[in-house]
């Protein structure tokens, strides 16, 4: 062996005694990341039961997000904890999410909630039961409750101009929380007022007259999930978790409604007097409104003074998480 090979062969039988010799290195394991909390905003609606039903099933947390959920009672309540940056996201609809995009890209909707269908309305009108209204031509000299600038008030004006009548011409009061309106709708107080379900279907049961609802006319009865722009920025994995979470609640729901009565009774969404006989509607499957929707929401906004500027359709719909 060359004296050049001897002293390579000899270096190299060193170094591996000397690291056979050295402390073993270990990998230290890395800590379990913390799921992150969203922060969702929720009228006591039937829209938000899949909410409810995936954190009883525990789908948020399979998914490594955490949910806390903050009850409002009116829709003004919601957006003003969006817009101070307390709530992520909500359950909400288009003219929300256009108001809070006035100035700045602020929030986009990333689901539809609910949506109308032929069997199963979103929104009804509805008059007293001894209002003596029982049609269009007969509310129109009433005062209907609504909640302004938002899709109750959407839902009244476009239901009353799909049947060929001048929504101005029609006469409201602004009562922005469901239970208010229920009550005085109740009491006689109001002679008319929109409300969704199961409060809608209470009132039925207590002797209201549906006057129209939205099955007529499904294209206006929508709701939506919106997250504020910044978190879905930040935090696009949990976006999805979230609706991936939310998907396997409606299939749960939609394969057997029955079973989830109670939890919407004891989330004070459904009344106990209704519990027996009222039945959960389907929900809609994965999906977003389309450019259409998005687009006679943004023209009546604008009619009515609420917006100024056009807003673009991509920057305010985001279909890229749906599962």
């Amino acid at each position: 062996m060359s004296r050049r090979l001897l002293c390579g062969f000899l270096a190299w039988v060193l170094m591996g005694s000397l690291a056979a010799c050295a402390p073993g290195r270990t990998e230290r394991p890395q800590a379990p990341a913390q799921p992150i909390t969203l922060k969702f905003a929720a009228l006591r609606i039937l829209d938000a039961l899949p909410l409810f039903v995936a954190e009883k099933q525990g789908y948020f947390t399979q998914n490594g997000i955490q949910i806390e959920i903050i009850p409002v009672a009116s829709a003004p309540e919601r957006d003003q904890l969006i817009a101070a940056g307390q709530a992520d996201g909500m359950i909400n609809e288009m003219t929300s999410t256009l108001f809070a995009n006035r100035d700045q890209l602020t929030v986009q909707v990333v689901r539809f909630a609910r949506s109308a269908t032929a069997d199963s309305p979103v929104f009804r009108i509805l008059a007293a039961k001894d209002s003596g209204i029982a049609s269009l031509a007969d509310l129109q000299p009433a005062q209907t409750g609504i909640s302004e600038g938002t899709i109750i008030q959407y839902a009244f004006e476009r239901l009353i101009e799909a049947e060929g009548y001048n929504a101005a011409t029609f006469g409201v009061v602004n009562i922005p929380a469901i239970p208010e309106r229920l009550k005085l709708l109740g009491a006689g107080k109001l002679k008319a007022a929109v409300l969704p379900d199961p409060a809608a279907s209470l009132a039925i049961q207590q002797g209201a007259i549906v006057v129209i609802d939205d099955s007529s006319h499904p294209e206006f009865g929508y709701s939506t999930i919106a997250f504020r722009k910044a978190i879905i920025d930040q935090r696009p994995e949990a976006i999805k978790a979230f609706l991936a979470a939310w998907e396997k609640a409606v299939t749960d729901i939609n394969a057997d409604s029955s079973q989830w009565k109670s939890l919407l009774t004891e989330q004070e969404i459904l009344p106990a007097p209704l519990a027996e006989i009222y039945t959960i509607p389907a929900f809609v499957a994965a999906g977003v409104p389309t450019e259409t929707q998005f687009a006679d929401a943004l023209a009546w906004a604008k009619a009515k003074g609420y917006l100024q500027s056009d807003l673009a359709y991509k920057d305010c719909v985001n279909a890229a998480f749906l599962p």
